[in-house]
């Protein structure tokens, strides 16, 4: 697809790789209909833009049901018909063993990370389909979707089931010969406030968790080519390539292999909370 003069919905476009996504696309012609539940953050994304009359900002909730149903209709009387959409959005758990997770916030996960992502992508796959040289979906699901990360049971399920919700997707879309595409990306470990925040709470120093993990720009710019070239799945990183190919040879190796490496900071961490 040229991106040039095309219009694509970009979630979670008020930071991290959202805005990134959304920064990138601009940058390459398009015009993003940013959304985000953060309107200061999306402003903020508008002001970043090279050109800020193709970044149009909405703010909505994407685990609202309703809102989502209705704003297909409220992105076509702004912009017209969109020619791709990115699900970008989600909200992270806590680094907390499942005993320690609330219920509100088990469902309030799945309702953002894996519903609002069914709901957009239902939502607005009827407009993706009359675009006569086809639309795209984006699904983003993540490292923690791959292998078993302790203290992200409920995020890694989230992301795990929206993961396999793009694949039947492209399934279903190749079988009635659409020409939407649908590419699923499992990203691995992002430099973005939210890895930070993370990193700080493992006791991990920033300069080693930087060092490690890729730059937000970079992971757009994988994850745009991924979804022009229209391919079904998407490894972004060092870390989710190590992780993608130990689950190919061996469930157990990447379970050993999580664990490995956050489990002793993450079950230290719930031990002093409950002594």
């Amino acid at each position: 697809m040229n991106v040039g003069g095309k219009i694509f919905v970009v979630t979670g476009a008020g930071n991290g790789i959202g805005r990134c996504v959304a920064l990138d696309l601009v940058s390459r012609g398009a015009t993003v209909v940013g959304a985000d539940i953060n309107e200061v953050g999306l402003a903020e994304t508008g002001r970043l833009a090279v050109d800020s009359s193709r970044f149009r900002s909405h703010v909505i909730d994407i685990g609202d049901r309703e809102a989502v149903q209705r704003f297909p209709g409220i992105v076509r009387a702004d912009v017209g018909q969109v020619d791709g959409l990115f699900n970008i959005a989600g909200i992270p758990q806590d680094t907390q063993p499942i005993a320690e997770v609330g219920d509100d916030r088990v469902d309030l996960l799945m309702r953002v990370n894996y519903f609002g992502t069914v709901w957009l992508t239902r939502a607005f796959l009827p407009d993706l389909e009359q675009r006569p040289e086809g639309g795209l979906i984006l699904i983003t699901s993540s490292l923690s979707g791959l292998a078993p990360f302790p203290g992200a049971a409920f995020y890694g399920a989230s992301k795990a089931a929206v993961a396999l919700f793009g694949y039947g997707l492209a399934q279903d879309l190749r079988g009635q010969k659409s020409k939407v595409t649908v590419t699923t990306v499992i990203p691995g470990t992002i430099w973005t406030d939210l890895v930070r925040k993370t990193s700080q709470a493992l006791g991990t120093p920033e300069a080693v968790a930087k060092g490690f993990a890729m730059a937000p720009e970079k992971a757009a710019r994988l994850i745009i080519d991924a979804a022009l070239d229209g391919r079904v799945r998407a490894v972004i990183g060092k870390d989710a390539h190590v992780f993608n190919g130990a689950r190919r040879l061996s469930s157990r190796l990447s379970e050993r292999m999580a664990y490995a490496q956050v489990g002793r900071f993450v079950y230290r961490s719930s031990s002093r909370r409950n002594g």
